[in-house]
């Protein structure tokens, strides 16, 4: 079962920039391809609100949307779903199943294994390279 984590906004304003805490606590959405930087390397990206793992490195893949997408969460338990009927559309909305964080949209239209596009804002998101085991991150 994943730990929760709850803390006032005002909490979540201090530890968060602006933008992050607009698209994790407010429900934005970043501009497109403006996290075209994150590492190739193995490893894993965390919720930038509360460091749970979400998604792994080797499930990522270029969609050409402009945002950071993933066939599927890293574990079933890591990310929560709920319907979003804002902007005149009905969507999937995906959060950190941690802490409720907004991290973006699920659609059906994904690669192979799933068939499935977690479109994810990168500002929701850290990454944690996987460690070689020798006390150095693998590059």
């Amino acid at each position: 079962m994943t730990q929760k984590v709850s803390k006032p906004d005002s909490e979540w304003r201090a530890e968060l920039s602006d933008l992050a805490y607009r698209v994790t606590r407010k429900h934005a959405t970043e501009r497109p391809f403006s996290h075209d930087d994150f590492p190739k390397a193995p490893g894993t990206y965390t919720c930038v609100c509360c460091g749970a793992p979400l998604f792994a490195q080797s499930d990522k893949f270029d969609s050409g949307t402009g945002w950071p997408s993933f066939t599927r969460p890293a574990s079933p338990e890591a990310v929560g779903e709920q319907s979003d009927r804002s902007l005149l559309m009905k969507r999937t909305e995906v959060h950190c199943a941690a802490c409720a964080a907004h991290l973006g949209h699920v659609f059906p239209d994904g690669p192979a294994p799933t068939g499935l596009r977690y479109c994810i804002n990168g500002v929701a998101l850290d990454f944690t390279p996987e460690s070689t085991g020798d006390g150095t991150d693998a590059d």
